[in-house]
């Protein structure tokens, strides 16, 4: 056992980075800054066409982490399918609760921001900004849905959607 918890991550795992969700390792690189040789971890997000560098001993502050286990998927699934909780504060107050949860890279909060957000075709309409959170949280859980079970967006959205679609009923 080393003293130090190095997370050990490697060029293709699949990693979940708080502020962007779900990324895949493409490699690790050396980089030359101030005179210093720092090791970096290159992290591509194909969805967003977006490349990031992660210094690997940043990795514990960044929040970096590994894809949830199958149990904690099921845990967000089972949060989908509680009573939405809204509470009574003003909607900005409200927002930038969402926003924190959703950028907070912990799967079970984001899951319940979809949950709160969630609306069925009888309940009344969504406001724009209500609309653009639930969306970046249903896209953030259906992202890591797909990656950890290996079987695409499209079926992940599938799942997460009959989730939300049997809570109603």
């Amino acid at each position: 056992m080393t003293k130090s918890k190095k997370l050990e991550f490697r060029p293709n795992d699949y990693v979940v980075y708080p502020a962007h969700g779900v990324g895949q390792i493409i490699s690790i690189e050396e980089q030359e800054v101030a005179g210093f040789s720092l090791e970096l971890f290159v992290i591509s997000f194909e969805k967003d066409k977006m490349t990031l560098r992660v210094p690997t001993n940043k990795v514990t502050e960044s929040g970096l982490r590994s894809l949830s286990s199958p149990d904690v998927i099921s845990q967000a699934m089972k949060t989908l399918k509680g009573k939405a909780k809204v509470k009574r504060a003003m909607w900005s107050r409200r927002a930038q609760e969402y926003e924190q949860k959703i950028n907070s890279g912990d799967l079970i909060s984001i899951a319940e921001v979809v949950r709160d957000l969630h609306r069925t075709d009888d309940q009344r309409e969504q406001s724009y900004s209500e609309r653009q959170l639930y969306e970046a949280a249903l896209e953030r859980l259906t992202r890591e849905v797909a990656a950890v079970s290996g079987t695409g967006e499209v079926s992940a959205a599938k799942q997460v959607d009959e989730v939300l679609t049997s809570r109603a009923a």
